[in-house]
């Protein structure tokens, strides 16, 4: 979240229902717009789908590609976020922003080899059309960009254009797919799928051009970014492991009695599916509610705290800013636990009289399963919350040992429980998510309570040369490119010392 919470503090700032409201919706869009976008667009292509009268096998298909793109481009970019995100943070402190851009270039390039060759060769052997082949790949590798971006949006300050472009995208995919169903004889699937990469497409272009407005320039290797996995080698496990256990499950019912074989190899448990996305909703309001909490209130006490260590502060006021800190901490957290408890709550009652009038074909084990998966989101919401907590207090080691555990136990009590009785469909997820919810609790208490000697005792004594391959090619790639890049450099320098002088 590096930079986002000094415009938060300013919009909060402003009093009244009105303020507030635009204050928590454009964090939520930064953070969760193309989370949401995606359920959008899966939920508004069913029911374009189910309005245009296509085959329910047809409908099964559009959404199984659409959502097997979301899944993948998520595999690819786990592994790469946590890594990225704390690379634009150290580089914004330090004061390097034109080493940002070329990071994006470099990390997206890397994705989408690395990912596009992996996923091309599933889709050659898919058994599907080659349009939906050649849409999928193009929706996948957009997927991989957008995500990319949101890594990067959270510098940037122009909240109401990122409102404008989600909005834009939203309407956008809809006018193009109810447009090209009523008024052209070209199929429908081809046509909602194509409609889903423009209104993606559409959306990263956008995104782009405000990223790129705000770090116009870039020096620099565009790998140099690749530095910090030598040194923060646990940010890519715990990236990836905390996909794994949050969409894991998913995957693993497509092999249930639920599950059915869609097309080639295409899979997938529409029941099951489905009533995820509607639960998934429910922990929106808590990671809202984290980011604006953390940003505007914990994270002063946090900053004032360390600055104390670091400007000489003596040890009643270290005394009294730790106290101060953990004890805003402490009260957030459990106001975080009551708003999601409250929330799921009403999602449960309300979900369960809506959700069957709707064109979704809720059935009654649907419901079912849809509680079931927000009971364990709301656990998931909270225990993740809490892990991000710790990787504030740089506690690295017990954010990846307890993503994984989330990632362990959640996949096997799923694949246990997946050829029983449809009650136990989603009970996984939330024994998962509950271990993880109460595993990170318990080793954020077992961090603070020796916090300072985490903070003190922890450091090492002698600077270590903790130097690998990677960081010596990327010595190797960023001398290349400072020669290549030296000109263009003090032009820009140049201009900067004019512009700072008027």
């Amino acid at each position: 979240m590096a930079g986002i919470g000094f415009e938060l503090k300013r919009l909060f700032a402003k009093k009244g229902i009105i303020a507030t409201t635009r204050a928590y919706g454009y964090a939520g869009l930064v953070c969760a717009g193309p989370m949401l976008l995606g359920v959008a667009l899966i939920l508004g292509v069913i029911y374009l789908a189910h309005s245009s009268g296509i085959p329910r096998d047809q409908r099964e298909l559009l959404v199984a590609m659409i959502t097997y793109a979301l899944l993948a481009s998520l595999m690819v970019t786990s592994a790469f976020s946590m890594i990225t995100t704390r690379y634009i943070s150290d580089m914004i402190y330090t004061g390097q922003r034109e080493k940002i851009m070329p990071s994006f270039y470099g990390s997206c390039l890397l994705m989408l080899v690395l990912g596009g060759l992996a996923y091309g060769i599933f889709l050659c052997f898919s058994g599907v059309y080659l349009t939906y082949k050649v849409l999928s790949i193009i929706l996948f590798m957009t997927l991989i960009i957008t995500w990319t971006e949101i890594n990067y949006l959270t510098a940037i300050k122009d909240y109401k254009n990122i409102f404008l472009v989600f909005i834009l995208s939203i309407l956008l995919t809809f006018t193009v797919g109810y447009l090209l169903i009523t008024f052209t004889d070209l199929p429908v699937v081809s046509t909602l799928l194509a409609s889903v990469c423009i209104g993606y497409g559409v959306m990263s272009v956008l995104y782009f051009a405000l990223i790129y407005k705000y770090f116009p320039e870039g020096f620099g290797t565009s790998m140099n970014f690749l530095r910090w996995i030598e040194k923060f080698p646990s940010l890519i496990g715990i990236g990836f492991f905390n996909t794994i256990g949050l969409f894991g499950h998913l995957v693993i019912m497509w092999s249930s009695p639920l599950g059915v074989q869609i097309k080639g190899l295409f899979y997938g448990a529409p029941e099951y599916d489905i009533s995820a996305l509607m639960a998934f909703f429910s922990i929106l309001v808590t990671t809202i509610s984290f980011i604006t909490s953390v940003e505007t209130k914990f994270y002063p006490h946090y900053r004032n705290y360390f600055s104390l260590f670091n400007e000489g502060g003596c040890i009643s006021d270290i005394e009294v800013a730790e106290s101060n800190m953990l004890s805003t901490l402490q009260n957030e957290l459990s106001y975080l636990a009551q708003k999601q408890a409250f929330i799921s709550v009403l999602f449960i009652v309300v979900g369960s009289l809506l959700l069957p009038r709707m064109q979704f074909g809720f059935s009654s084990d649907m419901l079912g399963i849809y509680r079931m998966l927000c009971v364990g989101y709301a656990f998931y919401a909270i225990g993740n919350s809490i892990m991000l907590v710790l990787l504030y207090f740089a506690d690295n080691k017990g954010a990846i040992l307890t993503t994984l555990l989330f990632a362990i136990v959640t996949n096997i009590v799923t694949f246990l429980l997946k050829e029983l009785n449809a009650v136990f469909y989603g009970l996984g997820f939330i024994v998962g998510s509950a271990v993880f919810c109460l595993y990170a609790l318990w080793r954020l208490d077992k961090y603070l309570y020796k916090l300072k000697y985490h903070v003190l005792g922890e450091q090492p004594v002698f600077a270590t040369n903790t130097d690998g391959l990677i960081t010596m090619l990327c010595d190797k790639l960023e001398t290349r490119a400072r020669k290549k890049q030296s000109a263009r450099r003090q032009d820009y320098l140049g201009r900067m010392e004019k512009h700072e002088e008027t």
